[in-house]
């Protein structure tokens, strides 16, 4: 009896060493499981934190681009009838002389009614937009705002850099010059 025992003995050792050995293996394996898992799950949120990065600066630019687009839009209403305007102004200028030289005459009926056509003239431009720069004698010159057709001595030692006559008058669109005053510089 004691022969049997000690082989059920030795049986039940092999078996509990067996399921011991089964029951480690199956610890390596499910911790190496658990371990794909977590480096799997991991990836997929590091996967996950690029493609949401490339969507916020994709979003982003394209937000930009709305706004420069709708700017560029409203600057380009502002400044539509740029070219027309210009082509203007010569016109202006002649109504500036003509009103010069008929304010020397007798007759102050042509004159009132030339005065009221170029009023009318210049409150439609103003309504679109269209300002005077005001430049006159004694302003300090600056190349950015005015352009010089000439320099001349200095009538005076405090209108040296300063502007002494004014040739042709400047306008603005909205915000940008169109026409820089064209003006006489002392030196």
């Amino acid at each position: 009896m004691s022969k049997k025992s000690k082989v059920q003995e030795m049986d039940e050792e092999m078996e509990n060493s067996q399921s011991v050995n089964e029951t480690e293996l199956n610890e390596e394996v499910g911790q190496e499981q658990q371990e794909e898992e977590v480096s799997v799950e991991e990836q997929l949120r590091e996967d996950l934190a690029k493609e949401k990065g490339k969507f916020l600066r994709l979003f982003a630019e394209f937000e930009n681009f709305k706004k420069r687009t709708s700017k560029e839009r409203m600057d380009l209403f502002k400044t539509a009838g740029q070219d027309v305007i210009v082509s203007l102004l010569p016109v202006m200028d002649d109504f500036d002389r003509a009103l010069k030289e008929i304010s020397k005459s007798e007759d102050k009926e042509l004159f009132k009614g030339v005065d009221l056509i170029n009023n009318k003239f210049r409150e439609t431009l103003k309504n679109k937009g269209l300002e005077e720069m005001e430049v006159s004698q004694g302003d300090a010159f600056d190349a950015e705002m005015h352009d010089a057709v000439t320099q001349i001595p200095a009538p005076e030692k405090k209108l040296k850099g300063k502007i002494i006559d004014v040739i042709e008058k400047g306008f603005k669109l909205g915000d940008r010059i169109i026409r820089h005053p064209k003006v006489v510089v002392g030196n």
